[in-house]
């Protein structure tokens, strides 16, 4: 029973709402409410704020819920270690990925199915500082992220690829045969890029700043996929990470051409630096480590991977 409170009690942090966190731990709400009062009285300390509303931890409550998730966390691991004992890794393989890495989780995912049949995954796109913010809390077990950030110092850090930053046209007829293209070309062209306040979308605004030119955006979206709808039929261009091309690989009447100056930014895995290692993130970090993710993205712009050819 004492799991089973602390487990209520990560979840009534997570949902803020007292009638929320019973429907997902599938309890009524005042048992949940009686679980937390029972935690309470066995630790002789007020842990929720109390009021008609869920108002928060108290500060003794903050610290009770970070030990929570630690012994949640350490649970789970342990599930995890013995699973290892019977030849199969099981549980669950949580991911947190930024939008433009979306698309291509599945190349990780797969591969970890393959090894681990009896491993389940929940991938989640979330922006860098929540990521962190998860991983922290003990609700990620690993993500998927930019590594230029001084925040990373105190995670484990994997590099995967460096992703290179491309313009992307429906046809290449649009571009006059160009085989590269300048950003200040680029920023005469009808864009359609991810929202401004997005990570990447600062990443790009900044290789036309470097250029000393604003691009011409005509259209925003916070989706990769309504990104490459408007490119498709919208008549649009866009800037987007050559690792993203691996969502177009279908149609072979989508153009990526090479921005220069060129831009290019490190993408990687990142976990809690904690020892022991939940063998699930030790799965994940073997696993990646396989995957060529720098040579399959490169062979995009080289050419030498081809796509499949459609009659639409």
């Amino acid at each position: 029973m004492f799991v089973r409170q602390l487990d209520y009690l990560v979840t009534l942090a997570r949902e803020k709402h007292f009638a929320r966190a019973a429907e997902v731990c599938c309890v009524s709400q005042p048992a949940l409410s009686a679980a937390v009062r029972n935690l309470e009285n066995e630790l002789g300390v007020a842990i929720v704020q109390r009021g008609q509303r869920f108002q928060g931890f108290t500060p003794e409550g903050e610290r009770i819920l970070d030990w929570a998730r630690q012994t949640l966390a350490a649970l789970e691991g342990l599930k995890q270690e013995a699973s290892l004992s019977q030849a199969k890794l099981s549980g669950t393989l949580r991911i947190g990925a930024i939008p433009t890495t979306m698309p291509i989780v599945s190349l990780l995912t797969g591969a970890c199915r393959t090894a681990h049949p009896e491993l389940r995954q929940a991938v989640l796109s979330l922006s860098t500082e929540e990521i962190m913010r998860r991983l922290d809390a003990f609700e990620l077990d690993v993500g998927m992220t930019y590594l230029e950030d001084q925040r990373l110092s105190g995670f484990h850090v994997q590099p995967l690829y460096q992703e290179r930053y491309m313009l992307l046209a429906r046809d290449r007829a649009a571009l006059d045969g160009k085989t590269e293209i300048s950003w200040e070309e680029a920023a005469q062209l009808p864009m359609c890029l991810l929202m401004a306040h997005m990570q990447n979308r600062r990443i790009v605004d900044a290789g036309f700043r470097q250029a000393e030119v604003k691009p011409n955006v005509v259209t925003e979206t916070d989706s990769t996929f309504a990104v490459y709808s408007h490119v498709r039929h919208a008549g649009l261009f866009s800037v987007v990470p050559h690792s993203l091309l691996c969502l177009y690989e279908l149609r072979d009447d989508m153009v990526a051409i090479p921005l220069v100056p060129e831009l290019s930014r490190g993408i990687g895995l990142i976990s809690l630096a904690h020892d022991p290692c939940s063998p699930v993130v030790i799965a994940a970090r073997n696993i990646a480590g396989q995957i060529d993710l720098q040579a399959r993205f490169d062979a995009y712009i080289t050419g030498s991977y081809q796509p499949i050819t459609t009659n639409d």
